[in-house]
């Protein structure tokens, strides 16, 4: 496995220890920026590189939330995917964050073998989501849109390929599992990943995960 460069933004200095101790000893892994905000995380980030591949932050931190840095980091570095570690589980918070670009969403409390697991799937695929935060954002579509479940309802209309692409997406397949299971080529399925992209607006798989529960393509059991 390729080597991963990760960032950890935490404010709390015993939980950044621990964490930057765990990464230490996983093959594969490598912290490469350590900040207690996100003000120090942009100084770090300015003129790096490599840039990490992936960041890990908090919601609540001095200065700037998790909501600006992320947004920061969308903007400034597309190429650095957000894994968002709170202690706010709320469902619309979640549905937020994802919207927003986060490739994951994982809780304080998770155990260190699910955030390596998560570290690993958001850098092979592009996301992570269990399914306490599936399920969250199932509630949050209900919320938002009473009309949550119904395809006819969704703003863009998918082919029958693209939503198959979509479902094994869903299902946390990468390209190489989808294009087996299809029977396509991994550019042809590189190409339905994409024009599901442009075609639901999303701004990454994360979101497109979000667009197929809220709009029942994919139905969390």
């Amino acid at each position: 496995m390729e080597n991963i460069r990760i960032a950890l933004v935490e404010d709390q200095h015993l939980l950044r220890q621990s964490l930057s101790a765990l990464f230490k000893t996983v093959a594969g892994m490598t912290l490469v920026i350590e900040a207690a905000d996100g003000q120090s995380l942009l100084h770090l980030l300015n003129g790096a590189s490599p840039l990490p591949d992936i960041a890990i932050m908090d919601m609540n931190l001095p200065e700037l939330t998790g909501i600006e840095i992320n947004e920061i980091l969308r903007k400034q570095y597309p190429s650095i995917k957000v894994i968002v570690l709170s202690v706010h589980t709320q469902e619309r918070l979640i549905s937020k964050m994802i919207n927003a670009g986060a490739c994951a969403y994982l809780s304080k409390s998770c155990e260190s073998a699910e955030l390596l697991h998560a570290i690993k799937a958001v850098y092979e695929t592009g996301f992570y989501i269990n399914a306490d935060t599936l399920m969250a954002l199932q509630k949050a579509a209900t919320y938002r849109n009473k009309k949550v479940k119904n395809i006819d309802a969704a703003p863009a209309a998918l082919s029958d390929r693209e939503r198959e692409v979509l479902e094994l997406i869903c299902k946390e397949c990468n390209n190489a599992e989808i294009a087996n299971k299809l029977n396509l080529s991994i550019r042809t399925v590189e190409g339905h990943r994409n024009n599901l992209l442009i075609k639901t607006n999303c701004r990454n798989t994360a979101g497109l995960v979000l667009f197929a529960i809220r709009y029942g393509f994919f139905e969390v059991l």
